[in-house]
């Protein structure tokens, strides 16, 4: 019953604590590898913020809500603080991927070396072309039938799927990304995708991206006579 009630509180915890902030640590951990790699040791957060132009009191709330890393005085230590933040986004672990197809895009991203970097390693890629399967990507990466991803996934540990099919393939896909018991999914298909409750997506359109960079220069632009 203690671990029942464990485990429900630290569910709670984190639904309390809203993507955005999520997604500042990860712009805080990026910033802290830039001083670290530039021999900082200390640093406050008016001065994190000053330097990369982030908000001090926003910096101290995010951070307030995984425990209290700043020392009076001193600010924070660049090191450790990356440490803590790398523990708090699950960084400190392996991370096996798998994207799903074979084109330009997925095979692309098979070989981002700014994956590895980071921690997530690309494990394998599928696809459904014959032509394609049994070859790897440019980097190595091994191309494999579709229908073998749920035992690929068990033996591989794969715990994160990236979808790079065409829209019209795509919740098919994610359905059988589902069923191999991957949680995670980030998609870079077009349109809104149906996910049980208990697994997180992530979409990148580009096209929407680009359509509202179209939309600031049409904005900016006055009309032609």
């Amino acid at each position: 019953m203690k671990t029942a009630n464990k485990a429900l509180k630290a569910r709670q915890s984190v639904d309390q604590i809203s993507e955005l902030t999520t997604n500042r640590l990860s712009v805080y951990l990026r910033c802290l590898n830039t001083l670290d790699g530039a021999g900082v040791r200390t640093i406050s957060s008016q001065a994190l913020a000053e330097q990369f132009h982030l908000n001090a009191a926003q910096i101290r709330k995010d951070l307030a809500y995984f425990g209290e890393f700043g020392v009076r005085g001193v600010g924070y230590y660049v090191r450790d603080l990356k440490r803590h933040l790398r523990q708090i986004l699950g960084l400190d672990q392996k991370l096996r991927v798998a994207i799903m197809g074979a084109g330009n895009l997925g095979l692309a991203l098979a070989d981002y070396p700014g994956f590895r970097q980071e921690g997530f390693e690309i494990a394998a890629l599928f696809d459904t072309s014959s032509g394609k399967v049994g070859q790897q990507s440019r980097g190595g990466v091994p191309i494999h039938d579709i229908g073998e991803l749920k035992k690929i996934v068990r033996r591989d540990s794969i715990r994160i799927a990236v979808i790079a099919v065409p829209a019209s393939a795509a919740q098919n896909v994610l359905g059988l990304v589902v069923a191999a018991g991957i949680k995670a999914v980030l998609n870079f298909s077009p349109g809104t995708l149906a996910v049980p409750p208990e697994v997180k997506i992530k979409s990148v359109d580009l096209t929407v991206s680009l359509e509202s960079l179209s939309f600031f220069l049409a904005q900016g632009e006055p009309d032609e006579e």
